[in-house]
């Protein structure tokens, strides 16, 4: 009996490493898609931010005039 009263000791001690190692890369993977999240909203307003310089800097082409040799 005592060996069977040992292995599932053993069984309980690796149960309780691998339920913290879960836990552990759970948190992880919350806070890597919390930053993903954070990121993706960073690029959205960087490329409507580049979308206003891009229209400032260059005039509408359809306003312009054609060129002499038309």
């Amino acid at each position: 009996m005592s060996t069977l009263e040992n292995r599932l000791t053993e069984l309980e001690i690796r149960l309780s490493f691998l339920d913290e190692a879960l836990h552990g890369l759970l948190a992880t993977d919350a806070e890597r898609a919390m930053r993903l999240d954070r990121l993706e909203r960073i690029v959205t307003e960087l490329r409507l931010e580049l979308a206003g310089v891009r229209t400032a800097l260059a005039p509408d082409v359809r306003s312009e005039p054609p060129p002499p040799h038309y």
